[in-house]
């Protein structure tokens, strides 16, 4: 009788920590898998897993590539700076340093996004729709008003 307590005292802390964790993401809603879409082609070319990092910040790394009809796939970051340069796309840090703005939960500011095409890294904004379901990113140079906007759309 002792062993059946114990066990119905372990499933009941198991499912409350699920709950939690479930909570936890379920309340963050840029955390999860976006399926970005190129703002040239339209087509989408990656999955992109978003996380929250202990800092706080956010960090998206590319969890699935996809090619544009007629084209090859791509792999390697051939074009990529630094320690990136030939490094998989698949597992490749694409954006980070990314902080929610107090004043307005729905964008975050002061992050970077790699362009893995070209291989340059642009300062980055983003900002989500109400629903929660499209992601507008922004890189750019110097001034936003310098650069190009894509749209990402969540899992």
């Amino acid at each position: 009788m002792q062993n059946l307590y114990k066990g119905i005292f372990a499933g009941a802390i198991l499912a409350t920590l699920s709950c939690f964790s479930f909570a936890e993401n379920g309340t963050d809603p840029l955390v999860g898998k976006w399926k970005t879409i190129d703002d040239r082609t339209g087509y989408s070319r990656a999955d992109v897993e978003i996380s929250k990092k202990p800092d706080g910040s956010y960090e998206g790394v590319i969890v699935a590539t996809r090619n544009i009809p007629g084209t090859e796939k791509m792999v390697i970051c051939s074009n990529c700076p630094g320690h990136l340069k030939n490094k998989p796309f698949l597992g490749l840090p694409f954006i980070w340093g990314f902080k929610q703005n107090p004043d307005n939960p729905r964008e975050f500011n002061s992050g970077r996004v790699l362009d893995p095409i070209g291989g340059k890294i642009y300062k980055g904004k983003a900002r989500l729709s109400a629903s929660g379901k499209h992601l507008n990113l922004r890189g750019y140079v110097g001034v936003s008003v310098i650069g190009r906007s894509v749209t990402w759309i969540k899992y």
